[in-house]
């Protein structure tokens, strides 16, 4: 979706006046008005903190994407003001989920396993996602080329596991089983499921770091 920012006959209603006027009738043509005269405001936040022109000019499309659903729901004081926290806060989370990427990605590639071991949800399956507690995924990129050829190398380690450490490993890091589950499920007793991963884990270190 492109915003079009009409020029309108008048031009002396005030913000407040547009906020309002949007917000009873949902005109984009009101809000593409409002938003029009802090375009230029808008792109240099987002130039500043994220220091690319292009990903800059993206942003400024995308927040007033945001701001046809938001904005009615919002209780604004002041326009400007209130839209240069909302650009300032869509940077920075940006930034910090940029940063979190490259560094998960750093460490599937340096140790898959232990990649692996602290962020479940996150394995050469591919079935799940983990989420950190303010609602951003926390796995890197298993597409990758350093995280898919990480993941490609921890996979065939496991395959090499004995056939018990192998399905013990599998259940409780690829399928986040706990070892009762994972007792009930293969029949193995409790106190051997434990054993046999961290038994499997160790091999899979001696495999990962022998390459193989």
């Amino acid at each position: 979706m492109r915003p079009v920012f009409l020029k309108r006959k008048s031009v002396t209603e005030s913000d407040e006046v547009l906020l309002e006027r949007y917000r009873d009738k949902g005109d984009l043509g009101i809000l593409g008005e409002l938003y029009g005269r802090y375009m230029q405001l808008v792109y240099g936040v987002c130039l500043k903190y994220l220091e690319e022109r292009e990903w800059a000019k993206d942003e400024v499309m995308n927040i007033f994407e945001k701001l046809v659903t938001t904005l009615p729901q919002q209780d604004i004081a002041n326009f400007r003001t209130w839209l240069y926290v909302v650009t300032k806060n869509h940077c920075l989370m940006l930034l910090r989920s940029r940063k979190s990427e490259t560094a998960h990605a750093e460490a599937m590639r340096s140790d898959p396993l232990f990649f692996m071991e602290n962020y479940p949800g996150m394995h050469p399956s591919g079935k799940d996602v983990a989420v950190d507690p303010d609602g951003g995924s926390t796995g890197g990129d298993p597409d990758s080329k350093g995280g898919e050829e990480a993941m490609k190398r921890l996979e065939e380690c496991v395959e090499k596991l004995k056939e018990e450490q192998r399905i013990c490993i599998r259940l409780f890091f690829y399928e986040g089983c706990s070892y009762r589950e994972i007792s009930g499920r293969t029949g193995i007793e409790e106190s051997k499921v434990k054993s046999y991963i961290q038994n499997g884990k160790r091999n899979l270190r001696i495999c990962m770091e022998g390459d193989g």
